[in-house]
């Protein structure tokens, strides 16, 4: 079970921009996951909570407001999705995290 980040770092201007990620799963289980932010303030994320479908990807878009040039990073934690989950905010709560992947996010002037 692994779940990786394409590409690993994501890179915006400060005075505010996006950037797209995949979430690639390379398993061959359904991996549920949440997105937590070092920087709520000036970071968006969709979405933070969805599933992975085995061999699949999901699309990530991190958007960010204007602020000083500063260093974050977003931390994804997944697990093996529950079988009948459907809402994967209400699910993510009943599962343990088995991993994590680091998304370095640096902003620049």
């Amino acid at each position: 079970m692994s779940l990786t980040a394409d590409p690993p770092a994501c890179t915006v201007p400060a005075a505010g921009g996006s950037s797209t990620h995949k979430l690639v799963n390379a398993g061959a289980d359904k991996l549920i996951f949440k997105i937590k932010s070092s920087n709520n303030a000036e970071y968006r994320i969709t979405p933070v909570f969805g599933f992975v479908d085995p061999s699949g990807s999901k699309d990530i878009v991190i958007t960010r407001t204007a602020g000083a040039p500063k260093e974050d990073k977003l931390v994804v934690h997944f697990a093996p999705a529950p079988a009948d989950a459907t809402d994967a905010q209400a699910a993510f709560a009943s599962v343990q995290p088995a991993g994590t992947v680091t998304i370095p996010m640096s902003a620049t002037a």
